[in-house]
């Protein structure tokens, strides 16, 4: 049973630029055996440059009194890339940590250069490094990292991959003659000299298969769903809705754990990659507040056109729940439109300030990754967080 826990906020070592300050409560915190089982999510709102914001991290330990745990210190490093800075700095601040010292730079004609700045040697290295756009440049410079650290004589590599460019291209679909890049891309990541992979909300979650190495697989749903329980929004009036028949079951549990909600599916047909066309609801949604589920907001062609048939079958408010905000044109203009009450994201892509409109709540799961991080470096339950 999740215990909800009122705690001070982080103490100014651990600010970040441009991040305020504010109430923040944990969720899914217990101790068990002496051993800290926390996953601390965010409610802290600071105004932001990306709409709302709820980003502020508290290291789990201090927050609750209790010593540093293990992890802290001695044979943990944390990295990271340039991809998303910012997220990896606030996992390093949940554990109660400084980023390792890594010099990354790129010549005239474009090459990437790796050096780390500090020894390795002996100890657990996670690199922090999402392959969002541009994602050949994020990808090379993950794997240029991971093999510095191999040659530094590291004695695990944990690749931390908050989103898993090239997911969609998980399977032939069209008669043959394609790439399954999400196989090629697995195999590149092993073959640099990853011994783990840390991913959250894979497209498809037969993709873990196609890497010959463990992974974790986390899920961004209890960042979401401790904000929607933050809304004043009655139970009665919420209708979870999947934008297409491929997500039913991530909605169903989304559902299932948002007071068991009723269902409602979006029976699309896709024409082609970024384009869809919806054809009808299955479900009532006549009075009710619908909150659209997927995995990622790309163009928003799908969760827009759902939501214009939301509306017209009578929705009182539509919200849409994504974990990974890619948002590439002309996604802001159509999630801006005035479709929707409320576009909550988290920041495993960093959410440019171009890319900003009102109606954008930007959520952290910093603090996810960071609990998830800490357990599988202490050899700890990785799944029980989301029990």
């Amino acid at each position: 049973m999740a215990c909800f826990v009122r705690i001070s906020p982080p103490s100014s070592s651990c600010s970040l630029p441009g991040h305020g300050h504010a109430s923040t409560s944990t969720s899914i915190s217990r101790l068990k055996g002496g051993l800290l089982q926390c996953c601390v999510l965010p409610r802290g709102a600071g105004a932001g440059a990306y709409g709302s914001q709820y980003s502020d991290v508290i290291p789990a330990a201090a927050a609750l009194g209790l010593p540093p745990p293990p992890s802290s210190s001695g044979r943990l490093r944390i990295f990271s890339g340039t991809a998303n800075p910012t997220l990896a700095q606030e996992v390093a601040c949940y554990l109660g940590m400084e980023l390792g010292r890594v010099k990354i730079k790129r010549f005239a004609d474009g090459e990437l250069y790796v050096q780390l700045q500090e020894s390795v040697r002996g100890c657990d290295v996670f690199l922090v490094q999402p392959t969002c756009p541009p994602a050949n440049e994020n990808l090379m410079e993950l794997l240029i990292m991971i093999d510095a650290c191999r040659r530094a004589s590291a004695k695990t590599i944990t690749a931390v991959v908050p989103y898993f460019g090239y997911a969609r291209a998980d399977r032939k679909m069209r008669g043959g003659r394609e790439s399954i890049a999400a196989k090629l891309v697995a195999n590149l990541i092993t073959e640099a000299g990853a011994h783990r992979v840390l991913a959250c909300d894979l497209h498809s979650g037969q993709s873990i298969g196609y890497f010959d190495i463990p992974v974790d697989h986390v899920y961004g749903q209890p960042v979401i769903l401790d904000y929607l329980a933050s809304k004043t929004i009655c139970p009665d009036e919420v209708v979870v809705v999947s934008p297409d028949v491929g997500g039913v079951a991530r909605a169903r549990a989304f559902a299932k754990k948002l007071s068991d909600a009723p269902l409602a599916i979006v029976d699309k047909r896709r024409q082609g990659h970024n384009q869809s066309e919806v054809v009808h609801l299955i479900g009532d949604v006549r009075g009710k507040v619908a909150v659209m589920v997927d995995d990622m907001i790309d163009t928003a062609g799908t969760v827009s056109q759902g939501a214009e048939l939301l509306h017209r079958e009578g929705a009182r408010a539509v919200y849409a729940c994504s974990t990974h905000a890619v948002l590439s044109p002309p996604a802001g203009g159509r999630l801006s439109s005035g479709l929707f009450q409320e576009v909550i994201v988290t920041n495993t892509v960093p959410v440019m300030h171009h890319r900003s409109f009102p109606q954008l709540t930007v959520l952290s799961v910093a603090n996810l990754l960071g609990e998830t991080i800490w357990r599988v470096h202490d050899d700890c339950s990785v799944s029980s967080i989301f029990q």
